[in-house]
């Protein structure tokens, strides 16, 4: 088997499950996180300010979430281009 380069590292099906655990660890941080601000700012009614900042907060939360999937699609495209390229070879 030729050997990669550092740059032109191949994929393969192992890799997916290392993604997966990734991506659930992400979403797991994200809804604890965003639990968290919200008992916060349900305690905050009195002091606006540091309401506005946890609401800043869950609003931030809600943009990295909805990036999730894309980043899911993402990863496992590139993982099956690399299965493909390495499957068809690189044009020795």
């Amino acid at each position: 088997m030729k050997k990669l380069s550092k740059k032109a590292q191949a994929f393969t099906i192992n890799d997916l499950g290392t993604i997966a655990i990734a991506l659930v660890v992400a979403a797991v941080i994200l809804g604890m996180g965003a639990t968290i601000l919200e008992k916060i700012q349900s305690t905050q009614v009195t002091d606006k300010t540091a309401f506005n900042a946890s609401g800043y907060g869950l609003a931030g939360l809600n943009t990295m979430a909805e990036f999730v999937p894309t980043i899911a699609i993402v990863a496992v495209a590139a993982i099956v281009i690399g299965i493909i390229l390495v499957f068809f070879g690189r044009g020795n």
